[in-house]
């Protein structure tokens, strides 16, 4: 069984409630915080508090020593590459070589308009994607970076200094096939998450949420995998991992995680307690699935939304030690 990686996605609204919960997260012998890459939080309202990304993680650096910083997934086209690329190398330094590169292609279309941001057809952000990697490879590691592609082009792209980390991990972050295309050769970690291409995420769109059940999870992964052996890869080069909902408690009866698998759209708990992007129970419930979801499927970094208060007490009290390593 692959080693067992766990992180926690920080609260986006407030910085000295991310840093706090960074700490603690630390503390509690997690592997990663993350913070999503939005000009408008897909949890609340246009008008809701939403930190930048890297600032908001380059500030958290400072009050950790061991967790990794992985933001689950900056937007490519956001930044221009080699901004990204000075960004990240910065960042990789103030945290001291503690970063992992999580990228995508952007879904939420009003963020982009309201913004000023032309919002181009999925190909064409894809297309996008996949240049500014090479641009971040090149800016990263040469000495005299130099790239010319259908989007973008640098010459003389000089990133002194560069990342702490020789290899920089590179963490993508979807399921489709576009994407799936660009990981098999390029990513280092796969968050594979539900179809965002109608402008929602999974907590928000119960028809996606849905559909994308373990076996359409298995289909991506082995999708992945025949990619990554015509890429000439060995199919465990990329790390697979997932963003998923975690909802703890102590009573096998609690009312309230019914309630969340009811509010994602699950026609009954145990529909949702078997989903890729949810884990609800107990800790022996809990327990139990994710030995069988890494044993069936490879998954083994797993990046939480915590559902209550008191499921990250029980996380890390009761299930977290049944995967160390």
């Amino acid at each position: 069984m692959p080693q067992a990686k766990f992180g926690i996605f920080l609260p986006t609204g407030d910085l000295d409630e991310a840093k706090a919960a960074a700490v603690a997260a630390e503390r509690d012998g997690l592997y990663s915080v993350s913070l999503n890459d939005h000009f408008y939080s897909p949890l609340g309202q246009p008008e809701s508090p939403q930190l930048e990304c890297f600032t908001a993680l380059t500030a958290i650096a400072a009050e950790t020593e061991r967790v990794k910083l992985a933001p689950c997934v900056a937007a490519a086209s956001f930044r221009t590459p080699p901004l990204l690329a000075k960004i990240v190398s910065t960042l990789d330094i103030a945290c001291g070589g503690r970063f992992i590169c999580g990228l995508g292609a952007g879904w939420q279309d009003k963020e982009y308009l309201a913004h000023g941001y032309r919002f181009p057809p999925l190909a064409e952000r894809l297309e996008q994607l996949d240049e500014t990697i090479q641009i971040l490879k090149a800016m990263c590691t040469e000495a005299v970076p130099a790239f010319k592609g259908r989007h973008f082009e640098v010459s003389n792209a000089y990133n002194n200094p560069r990342p702490l980390q020789r290899h920089m991990p590179i963490m993508l972050g979807g399921s489709g096939t576009g994407l799936l295309r660009i990981a098999a050769r390029e990513a280092d970690i796969l968050n594979i998450i539900p179809p965002t291409g109608n402008g929602k995420d999974f907590v928000n769109d119960p028809v996606a949420t849905r559909k994308f059940d373990m076996a359409t999870l298995k289909q991506r992964i082995a999708k992945l995998h025949e990619m990554m052996r015509e890429a000439g890869r060995d199919p465990g080069a990329v790390e697979l991992g997932g963003l998923l909902l975690l909802g703890l408690s102590r009573r096998a009866d609690d009312e309230h995680l019914r309630q969340l698998a009811a509010q994602l759209g699950f026609p009954d708990y145990a529909t949702a307690q078997g989903a890729p992007v949810t884990l609800l129970g107990t800790a022996d419930e809990v327990r139990r699935e994710l030995r069988r979801r890494i044993d069936e499927t490879g998954m083994s970094y797993y990046i939480f939304f915590m559902a209550t208060p008191e499921t990250q007490e029980i996380f890390v009290k009761d299930v977290m030690p049944a995967f160390a390593g």
